[in-house]
């Protein structure tokens, strides 16, 4: 006898390894960040040229916590104040209307700091994905740095 019941369906290797999905709804989570390390980074001056103040920033010798090792650098981080639900394309626009006129000033930067754009895409399910506009390459090519995604399935 031929079964005409359908073969359940898995979003993930690990349901399907595990014969069953969690029972949580499936989410996808993006962000753009432009990050700035090194040693003697200047804050002030970045926050002024941008006209943002940063999201994070530490300097070498500060500690997450107490147990936590000394961070060996500085860091300036920038990340738009956009919902994480958001495409990743409206994060890398929102970071782009910061940036768009401090290239020449960041591109200095880079002469002294590393200076990049992290891009995050975090979810629950592995057999999908994501696509940007050829628009949103534009500040990757203006500021000379690749374009990366780290990708995070949870």
């Amino acid at each position: 006898m031929i079964s005409l019941e359908q073969p359940e369906s898995f979003r993930t290797l690990r349901g399907f390894v595990a014969g069953h999905e969690p029972d949580e709804p499936s989410y996808f989570a993006f962000s753009a960040t432009l990050r700035i390390h090194g040693v003697g980074v200047p804050f002030e001056q970045i926050e002024q040229v941008l006209g943002v103040a940063p999201t994070n920033t530490h300097r070498k010798g500060d500690r997450r916590g107490p147990r936590s090792r000394e961070y060996v650098e500085d860091a300036w981080h920038y990340q738009p104040p956009l919902p994480e639900t958001e495409p990743l394309s409206s994060h890398i626009e929102a970071l782009w209307k910061v940036v768009r006129t401090a290239v020449a000033y960041l591109k200095e930067l880079k002469k002294q700091y590393q200076v990049d754009v992290f891009c995050g895409y975090r979810s629950n399910v592995d057999t999908a994905g994501f696509e940007v506009p050829h628009t949103c390459l534009e500040m990757f090519m203006a500021l000379e740095v690749p374009f990366g995604v780290s990708v995070i399935i949870a």
